[in-house]
């Protein structure tokens, strides 16, 4: 969509999550979550959604003079973009890296670890094809 990949920090992150669960917000209900989880003031927030709409990650429109914001970017691109980012700066480029920090330092489910050997194989096969 963009030409430059959109780089969030922790809370910008959490900003879009709560617009891309709940579709088109007011800044108060995105403090409303927020807050559930750890304490964040209000104006912060509005702070924070006023750098995302510059950087072109957010939108809004006025409706009975609140300002409603939604998610112009989608959460594909910035989960790409975020990874990739991760992968870069932390772990060198090393897909290996990241995967087996990963499941050493991380909880993960049998099911979750099943889901991973299908995923390898199946992309195993298509790397030989």
């Amino acid at each position: 969509m963009a030409d430059k990949p959109l780089k969030l920090g922790k809370v910008q992150l959490r900003i879009m999550q709560v617009l891309w669960d709940e579709g088109e917000v007011t800044a108060r209900r995105v403090t409303e979550v927020l807050s559930e989880v750890e304490p964040i003031a209000h104006s912060t927030v509005q702070t924070l959604m006023r750098t995302l709409e510059e950087k072109g990650a957010v939108g809004h429109e006025v409706r009975d003079r609140t300002f409603v914001f939604r998610a112009i970017r989608p959460r594909e691109e910035v989960t790409e973009t975020a990874t990739r980012d991760l992968l870069s700066r932390v772990f060198g480029g090393s897909v290996y890296g990241l995967v087996s920090h990963l499941l050493t330092h991380e909880e993960v489910s049998s099911e979750e670890i099943g889901r991973l050997r299908e995923l390898i194989e199946r992309e195993g096969r298509e790397a030989k094809q």
